[in-house]
């Protein structure tokens, strides 16, 4: 049944982007000589006017293919030719007869075949908003509501209370509860680092600084958080014994050292009662419907407190507010996705952290099954906040200037624009070549460890 999903999932994320490519095409006058999901053989296809609709055998994919816009070059075509007339190559005259053609891509305007290109990653985003203005109609928000203050911490000394609204910490523009989440996912809380932040209480402002509480014990470098349904894994440190273990963020913690756990709050207590010692201990672990045993040994090392806790949960919100919070969703998502892109090259995540379609599956086979245990209509809102997710990272993975992707059309379109005409088509076409076979060998070391990673758990 998750296949099935994940195929309808992806074949909506695909026809959505397709579709913005194709609607801006036909606005600008740009024939659309096919328009398909999948690729490989066609299925099913049918002539509408000017343009193939199509259903081909590999859905995982599509295309809106427009005239004169992946022209293809025979052979000899890429040969050097002595003789000149009037100064122009071949290519060159080519080039003009496609730019000449009525209806072709090239014959339309630099803004024009711009905004044709964006299209596609902008209807991921219109994708991404539609779905946030539904989930969050039906289930609503999560405030950044402060829900507990440690007793006698720096926070508490400071002047923070249980249900102020953090509007700001430590320079970052604080709205919903899961940017505080994303701070600590992309930077670490240090001893030395001076926390500051903006609240709001009864409709006043205020602004806090404090330094965070530095604690000496025994860890395991876990993340979670108090109010989820399930002991969720928000984080694992690098280098933790959680991370040398093989437990990675989004598992659920079911038990530790045969003591049931079922909520957030469940495995706090549990370490109030029974305070790490550096002995070795078992996890009992959920991840993808399936239950894994995990050891690990503690280590001695400085543990830096916040000092409150911060509030996942949602609550509903009125008209205005489900507009204004389903653009803050796909903010949310698109600047978590950029930030997961910085991480690569700073060293924070690597190649390890990345899903291809193989991990995807698992990930919406998971959330398919366990959100199924609360009805239907939970069911809906899990799958629709997936389509969130990946429609989101879509469009922002469809932006990066890499050439066989939109971003790297853009790219192409900017240097035409800034040096008056296009680049060779034989230049344009090895750079792509050498990109895509890049990206396919990374999709193909991708698959190989979400594979690896399923097997052994």
């Amino acid at each position: 049944m998750k296949w099935v999903i994940a195929v309808l999932i992806f074949s909506l994320l695909i026809l959505f982007h397709e579709f913005g490519h194709f609607l801006l095409a036909k606005l600008n006058g740009v024939t659309v000589e096919e328009f398909s999901l999948g690729f490989g053989p066609r299925i099913l296809s049918a002539v509408r006017g000017e343009t193939r609709y199509s259903i081909k055998l590999l859905l995982f994919g599509g295309s809106c293919r427009m005239k004169g816009m992946m022209a293809e070059l025979e052979d000899d075509e890429y040969e050097d030719d002595d003789e000149e007339e009037d100064g122009d190559s071949e290519e060159e005259e080519r080039r003009r007869l496609e730019e000449d053609a009525e209806g072709s891509f090239l014959s339309a305007s630099l803004g024009q075949r711009a905004a044709i290109i964006f299209a596609g990653p902008f209807f991921n985003f219109l994708l991404a908003f539609i779905c946030s203005v539904i989930v969050i109609s039906v289930v609503g928000y999560d405030p950044a509501l402060v829900v507990q203050v440690a007793e006698g911490s720096p926070a508490a000394q400071a002047g923070l209370q249980a249900g102020d609204t953090i509007t700001s910490f430590n320079g970052e523009k604080v709205v919903i509860g899961r940017d505080l989440d994303t701070w600590f996912m992309f930077q670490d809380l240090k001893a030395d680092t001076e926390i500051s932040l903006t609240y709001k209480r009864d409709g006043n402002s205020y602004e806090i600084s404090f330094l965070p509480e530095t604690i000496r014990r025994y860890m395991m470098g876990l993340t979670y958080s108090l109010d989820s349904e399930n002991a969720v894994v928000d984080a694992v440190s690098v280098n933790s014994p959680l991370d040398n273990a093989g437990i990675r963020s989004g598992d659920i913690i079911t038990a530790v050292n045969g003591t049931e756990i079922t909520t957030g709050q469940s495995l706090y207590d549990y370490f109030q009662a029974n305070t790490m010692d550096g002995s070795e201990m078992s996890l009992q672990i959920s991840r993808s419907g399936r239950t894994y045993e995990k050891t690990l040994t503690p280590v001695f090392t400085d543990y830096v407190r916040l000092g409150f806790s911060y509030n996942l949960g949602r609550i509903t919100t009125t008209p205005a507010g489900v507009l204004r919070y389903s653009f803050t969703e796909l903010r949310y998502w698109i600047v978590s996705t950029v930030k997961s892109l910085g991480g690569m090259f700073t060293g924070r995540f690597s190649v390890n952290d990345l899903s291809g379609p193989v991990g995807i599956v698992d990930i919406v086979g998971t959330t398919y099954e366990e959100a199924k245990e609360d009805g239907p209509v939970m069911t809906w809102m899990n799958m629709l906040n997936l389509i969130i997710l990946l429609s989101a990272n879509l469009g922002v993975m469809n932006l990066l200037p890499l050439p066989v992707l939109d971003g790297g059309r853009l790219l192409f379109i900017l240097l035409e624009a800034l040096r008056g005409k296009p680049l060779s088509q034989k230049v344009e076409a090895s750079i792509q070549t050498v990109v895509a076979v890049l990206l396919i060998l990374l999709m193909v070391y991708v698959m190989y460890h979400d594979l690896l990673t399923l097997i052994a758990g």
